[in-house]
């Protein structure tokens, strides 16, 4: 059928005939040659290909300072004798321990601060979880302070252990909130919340931190990864030594159930390591 039509459109016009046949070889050739690699007209090139060669662009990377660090204490720790934690921060805090968190209640917290009022303060955060916690123990830490402090729930609530998995509450959340009204202007990161594992009598699994959370000024929720280096151990910050106090100084600690929402205020001084 191509011969025919070959034969019939030479015999129609010569001249005709011989400019399809040439522009038959170029097009072919010019195929031949940019499948091996050679550059080719640009105008023989296919959309498709034109795209794909375009520069992508670079997404620039910012440098945002985070002002909170959240450590574990020395010494054993479970539900029933709570457990040491080692705030590290650029500015004065309010350290919060949420005991018996629930599960879904934490989940609408961080969704709230998406879509609502941002949770820069304690009370914004005790709010957000609808007061569904066991029992919370907040501290006022000091900038240059890294001091361990032990948050235990109080015995007369009578919880040993959270059950079996799945469990519908964490044993604990630790919120980092800063303390002064200019600190939380200067900086892009208002809260960190961190979960940690206790064990009790049904989950006996040490104590380690399983979720890390960066709450920021613009709604964003930005979860922490610890690096793993090539050793197989996991690379923490380390802000190398700071400024210690002479001697421990006395610190407000509050602490209240979510349930009844009863206040008892002590006065106690931060465990040294």
């Amino acid at each position: 059928m191509a011969a025919v039509f070959l034969v019939t459109l030479y015999e129609y016009s010569p001249t005709f005939y011989i400019s399809v046949i040439s522009l038959c070889f170029v097009v072919t050739a010019a195929m031949v040659l940019g499948w091996f690699g050679f550059d080719v007209p640009v105008i023989l090139r296919s959309t498709d290909e034109t795209e794909s060669n375009l520069p992508t662009p670079e997404k620039k990377m910012v440098q945002v300072t985070n002002p909170f660090a959240l450590e574990l204490g020395s010494g054993p720790s479970s539900v029933s004798e709570g457990v040491a934690v080692r705030p590290r921060c650029l500015e004065p805090c309010v350290l919060s321990c949420f005991w018996g968190c629930g599960v879904n209640a934490l989940q609408g917290a961080l969704q709230s601060h998406q879509n609502g009022p941002r949770l820069s303060i304690p009370r914004l955060f005790e709010e957000a979880l609808q007061f569904q916690y066991h029992h919370c123990q907040t501290f006022q830490v000091d900038g240059d302070d890294m001091q361990e402090r032990h948050t235990q729930m109080p015995a007369e609530l009578g919880v040993q252990d959270f059950g079996l998995l799945p469990r519908e509450r964490y044993p604990l959340v630790v919120v980092l909130t800063l303390a002064e009204p200019d600190a939380r202007e200067a900086y892009n990161i208002v809260s960190s919340v961190s979960v940690i594992h206790v064990p009790d009598k049904s989950y006996g699994l040490s104590t380690r931190t399983l979720f890390q959370y960066l709450l920021t000024t613009q709604g964003n929720m930005y979860e922490l990864k610890p690096l793993f280096m090539s050793g197989g151990r996991s690379r923490t910050l380390d802000w190398g030594p700071g400024p210690q106090p002479e001697g421990p100084t006395p610190s407000d600690t509050t602490g209240h159930s979510g349930a009844d929402r009863r206040r008892t205020i002590s006065r106690g001084r931060p465990r040294q390591r």
